[in-house]
């Protein structure tokens, strides 16, 4: 009998990433995809991706509906319990054999605890990571107690999953999952992307996502309004801005973005989500992506794209020499943006480093899934220090 896999997904990046683990799944005799769609997925306000999931050829088994129309640090709380009472009846309905995870979203968060309250075993991808400026840090560590099984990006991340006190035996370092696209995955050419889009795209050109900081003193619209100022500053660049997250404070940035694009139509396109497909054609032929997104720390170095990382939403992640890190204000993005065009980053031939891995790392998860063994008693690892 095939092992039960729920794969649960709340995001457009995050859906991105998982996208050959869920075709893997979906191919591999010994396994039953089960798939659960969640949060910003859902939502007319964020593009109804679900739809492009299920245009992909996956058939989602829940829909759950969790997101409230709020912009504040208490309408997440209340979507989170809204996500305990839908994946509860969720995976009461299911019964999978274990719960594939990605990440440290609010929504994921929800989908953890509950699994781990029906003693079903959580996979967890991407923990030991560390972004200190948003609340996502805190989540992410958190899910990584409730999972039983922990795929990492690299060996420092494994060794922190270590330090929260998971057995060795149960951690993995398998890379970036997301980085399978690299090997795998197809690209359009700039002239298919511009047609897909529906926009007259050239080169140069900038991929643009911002998303609200909820931990470090930040303000998301000064901070969005000071990247718009910089990007002013370049009238060269074209650029491609998508909608932030569903994080409190997101919906504020939306308005801006789309009065700044509608301005500039010629230059600017806003699009609620470019979906993974054209998200990573885009980057590929890009001159610059810039934000606080985690792709443009993980993913794109490995094109030999430069990133211009704004303020303190990721602080603590490893990074390429191809991650310019700047405040959030006009003048050090400005600064960073001209650095990136120039790659004053590197010399002439340097090839970059990208620490998160090579590209096979939906291969490792499947191997993890089927070997898997579990015992709802978790045995706490302590790690010896020496004083």
């Amino acid at each position: 009998m095939a092992k039960k896999v729920a794969v649960f997904t709340g995001t457009r990046a995050e859906y991105g990433l998982l996208y050959w683990l869920l075709k893997d799944i979906q191919a591999d005799t010994e396994l039953a995809l089960q798939l659960l769609v969640s949060g910003m997925h859902l939502s007319p306000e964020f593009g109804l991706t679900y739809q492009q999931i299920e245009q992909d050829g996956f058939h989602i088994d829940e829909k759950i509906e969790i997101l409230l129309s709020s912009d504040s640090a208490v309408g997440t709380a209340k979507s989170m319990g809204l996500g305990v009472l839908g994946f509860a009846d969720a995976l009461a309905r299911l019964k999978p054999d274990v719960l594939v995870i990605l990440g440290d979203r609010f929504e994921a968060l929800a989908a953890a605890q509950t699994a781990m309250i029906l003693r079903i075993p959580v996979l967890h991808l991407h923990g030991g990571e560390i972004t200190e400026g948003a609340y996502d840090d805190a989540i992410r560590h958190a899910i990584t107690k409730l999972s039983y099984l922990h795929a990492t990006a690299t060996a420092e991340y494994r060794q922190r999953v270590i330090q929260l006190g998971e057995a060795p035996g149960r951690v993995f370092n398998v890379g970036a999952i997301g980085l399978d696209h690299f090997k795998r995955g197809s690209f359009l050419s700039v002239a298919e992307l511009a047609t897909s889009l529906k926009f007259p795209l050239r080169q140069p050109y900038a991929v643009v996502t911002y998303h609200p900081v909820t931990l470090a003193a930040e303000e998301p619209e000064i901070a969005f309004k000071a990247l718009l100022e910089a990007l002013d500053q370049y009238p060269q660049l074209q650029i491609i801005i998508t909608y932030p997250n569903a994080d409190d404070g997101g919906r504020r940035i939306i308005p801006l973005l789309e009065a700044y694009a509608s301005r500039q139509p010629g230059r600017v396109l806003a699009i609620p989500s470019l979906g993974h497909a054209r998200y990573l054609s885009a980057i590929k032929h890009a001159a610059v992506v810039i934000g606080n997104s985690s792709s443009g720390i993980i993913e794109v170095p490995a094109m030999d794209v430069p990133t211009v990382n704004i303020g303190m939403r990721q602080k603590g992640r490893l990074a390429a020499k191809s991650v310019l890190h700047c405040d959030a204000d006009t003048a050090s993005i400005s600064n960073a943006i001209s650095i990136a065009l120039k790659r004053e980053y590197k010399s002439v031939d340097e090839k970059i480093h990208n620490p998160y891995g090579q590209g096979d790392a939906s291969r490792q998860v499947i191997q993890m899934l089927k070997s898997l063994s579990f015992n709802a008693v978790k045995t706490f690892h302590d790690v010896k220090v020496s004083e």
